[in-house]
């Protein structure tokens, strides 16, 4: 299998953007943009997110037993940005890009996000390069249902809605 010819196909693959977030031991912030994220179950609430292990959440989540998925809105593309690397801003810094705060398990959740799944880990599973994430959601915050949500296709980020 040609790996560069899955990538070109994926790419084609719109997903919803994401931050996924979690907190150190330490209690330092560390967050990732994802578009590989979904639901899992309804009942019980339970979320799936596949993160590269390099990353610092793929490091981070599976020791701290918590993570968060933020779903972000078209007007929060800088903070897809931010945290997909493409700034000079690293690890902590990256959250002086939009409004955090403390989520009921530790990690951050993003202020303004459409939505927010606050999950306890329940299980972490390496597969190659990544680590599946599965989290029972804990609270679900919904702040900006109406918004235009960000989504990632064909190496771009874009929305959903087409320009009326």
């Amino acid at each position: 299998m040609d790996k560069d010819e899955f990538r070109r196909a994926m790419r084609q693959v719109a997903g919803a953007v994401t931050v996924v977030t979690a907190c150190t031991p330490d209690g330092e912030w560390r967050g990732v943009t994802a578009t590989a994220v979904c639901s899992l179950t309804a009942d019980p609430p339970s979320v799936v997110a596949c993160i590269n292990r390099e990353t610092w959440v793929g490091q981070v989540a599976p020791l701290s037993g918590a993570f968060c998925v933020n779903i972000l809105s078209r007007t929060q593309q800088d903070v897809a940005e931010t945290f997909a690397g493409r700034t000079a801003l690293a690890a902590g810094e990256r959250f002086n890009i939009g409004a955090w705060r403390t989520a009921e398990t530790g990690a951050p959740v993003l202020e303004g996000a459409i939505a927010a799944f606050d999950c306890q880990l329940e299980q972490a599973v390496e597969f190659a390069t990544h680590v599946i994430l599965i989290g029972s959601v804990r609270r679900t915050l919904i702040e900006a249902a109406d918004a235009e949500p960000l989504v990632y296709v064909a190496g771009q980020f874009t929305t959903t809605l087409a320009a009326a």
